[in-house]
């Protein structure tokens, strides 16, 4: 068949292509400029211990949603999470991941393989927490009140946070304490 015709089997266009495996490599480096590694610390009102707080790990890629494929990519690529829009009415989307499970089986091991450069300490800290969490430490005051003090470590030394540090520990020792006497 002449490949110049439109409608044969080389026009790459009118065929359905499998999308390109990611290189681990380039999602390290995307993953540098787009994403995040973090670790929250909120409020939680069926949570009974630590003073109704609670600590979630997360990794985030944010995009345009013009560039939803990127995330949907990622999404496949990982095997794991999902794409949603940052907030209500946002043109943000963003790929994230909160099961711990999938945090310490997918996403910890690729980037202690693909080495990250600019996110490299936060990320060292989440890993950190991510498998002190599936340990269940976060469910004792000391395991909790050591993962507070290193989510507070990340990202900018938690300048962004609503809540103090001594806030959160002082709702956490005050827990203890009521449970003690």
């Amino acid at each position: 068949m002449d490949s110049h015709n439109p409608s044969g089997a080389d026009n790459q266009q009118e065929t359905a292509q499998p999308s390109v495996a990611l290189d681990p490599m380039w999602v390290a480096g995307f993953v540098d400029g787009e994403g995040c590694f973090s670790v929250s610390v909120h409020r939680n009102q069926f949570m009974h211990r630590h003073g109704s707080w609670q600590v979630q790990a997360a990794f985030h890629v944010y995009q345009h949603r013009d560039h939803r494929v990127v995330l949907d990519e990622l999404r496949s690529f990982f095997g794991c999470g999902n794409v949603r829009a940052k907030g209500p009415g946002s043109d943000v989307l963003t790929y994230s991941v909160w099961a711990l499970r999938d945090l310490d089986s997918v996403i910890v091991p690729l980037f202690e393989g693909a080495r990250l450069r600019v996110k490299a300490r936060d990320f060292s800290v989440f890993a950190t927490v991510v498998r002190a969490m599936r340990r269940r430490e976060h469910l004792t005051v000391e395991g909790f009140e050591r993962i507070v003090r290193l989510a507070y470590g990340m990202n900018a030394n938690g300048k962004q946070r609503s809540r103090t540090l001594d806030e959160v520990l002082a709702g956490s020792s005050e827990t203890a304490r009521q449970a003690r006497s």
